[in-house]
């Protein structure tokens, strides 16, 4: 293993990027656009609900009923209806997710001590969505029938109605948000968003940049020289590992400054597992360019291997717990949910090396056997 050749194909393959202005693009610019779309663009936070009430009693207690709608940061009150028509085309054109109907007699059932019954419509087209709103809904309507318990029986008793309050709530739940106290969904998706764009960028570079020299016959030059395959393929990584980890830092910069996730971990233990994943999606790239002889193939196939498991069998968007039996094997067979891992704990938990060296080992080994397998792969003396 010579280093000096090995410097020498490093050296042209970045002079190789730096002249082609699009490549050169999508090496340093891509990354980060595909950061802000994303970060900017992908939220799990429902808030905002649009809401409208149709309240057929006018009565002071379905007022007040409604007020603690139409006060919440939840949903975004749009207005009263006079009818149940008025509400429908609205829902069909999607300018309201929710509506809140309260029958004729609400106040005056509540005031004889009846219980009443208030209907919810709520836009099913997304069920995540849907069922976090029937949530919101239902934890405001509890609200509502304590504060009324409470009142009528103080009323009765002459009891205080906090006293009263209190005594019907024989079991109190209190609950905390461990490590992401706010709740806040970008402070979980910019990490992953690291892990998912260091999937993406990283191979489709590695893999373009091997194959346009085959389609442009310049890999001859390769086959005829003293190079080894090792010098080659190492020499031909090196620039783009070089990049994706400038890429990764500013992406992490991003996910601090822009985002305002938190960093609580090991910064040199992230940068570390950051360098050992970034070798792993290179030899993927790796791994199809040595599969395929056109550029247009080592697209289609880099997209396949990296695009869908990097969203769906990473813990991007559906928790690996949560997976299917088949899913979750193929989750653990690939490197991004290993990341996703350390990501999450460096960022949010502020867990090292001491909980999450699994992590790093098994992307050690994982790093190992691609290049194995893309040094395999490669012959100096090609079939065809």
């Amino acid at each position: 293993m010579n280093l000096r050749r090995i410097s020498v194909v490093a050296y042209k393959e970045w002079r190789e990027i730096v002249r082609d202005r699009l490549f050169f693009v999508l090496a340093f610019v891509v990354p980060s656009l595909l950061m802000l779309l994303f970060g900017y663009g992908l939220s799990l936070d429902v808030e905002n609900i649009p809401l409208a009430i149709v309240d057929y009693d006018q009565s002071v207690s379905s007022r007040d009923y409604a007020h603690h709608f139409s006060d919440s940061r939840y949903f975004s009150f749009q207005g009263y209806a006079q009818r149940e028509s008025d509400v429908e085309k609205l829902l069909v054109d999607n300018s309201l997710r929710a509506v809140i109907i309260i029958p004729p007699d609400f106040g005056t059932r509540l005031k004889s001590g009846q219980a009443t019954t208030v209907q919810t419509w709520i836009d099913g087209t997304f069920p995540f969505r849907a069922l976090t709103a029937k949530g919101y809904v239902t934890a405001i309507n509890a609200a509502m029938n304590l504060d009324n318990l409470s009142a009528h029986f103080s009323a009765l008793t002459g009891i205080g109605q906090e006293t009263l309050r209190n005594s019907m709530q024989s079991v109190k739940l209190e609950t905390r948000y461990l490590y992401n106290q706010e709740v806040k969904s970008i402070w979980s998706i910019a990490p992953k968003l690291i892990m998912v764009i260091l999937m993406l960028s990283p191979p489709f570079l590695t893999a373009l940049g091997v194959v346009r020299e085959k389609e442009s016959g310049a890999i001859y030059n390769v086959y005829s020289s003293t190079l080894s395959r090792g010098e080659y393929l190492i020499g031909k990584l090196l620039p783009y590992v070089g990049i994706s980890i400038v890429n990764a830092c500013a992406l992490t910069a991003f996910a601090l400054l822009l985002f305002g996730a938190p960093f609580k971990g090991d910064p040199l233990f992230f940068l570390l597992s950051t360098i050992l994943y970034v070798i792993c999606t290179t030899g993927i790239g790796l791994l199809v360019s040595v599969m395929v002889n056109t550029q247009v193939a080592a697209m289609v196939g880099t997209a396949i291997v990296t695009v869908v498991p990097a969203v769906l069998y990473s813990g991007m968007i559906i928790p690996i717990p949560s997976l299917s039996a088949i899913a979750s094997v193929i989750a653990h067979a690939l490197p991004g949910m290993y990341y996703a891992e350390i990501a999450m704990g460096s960022f949010l938990k502020g867990v090292g090396i001491a909980a999450l060296w699994q992590d790093m080992l098994i992307l050690a080994l994982y790093a190992i056997a691609l290049f194995t397998a893309g040094f395999l792969g490669f012959s100096k003396r090609p079939k065809n």
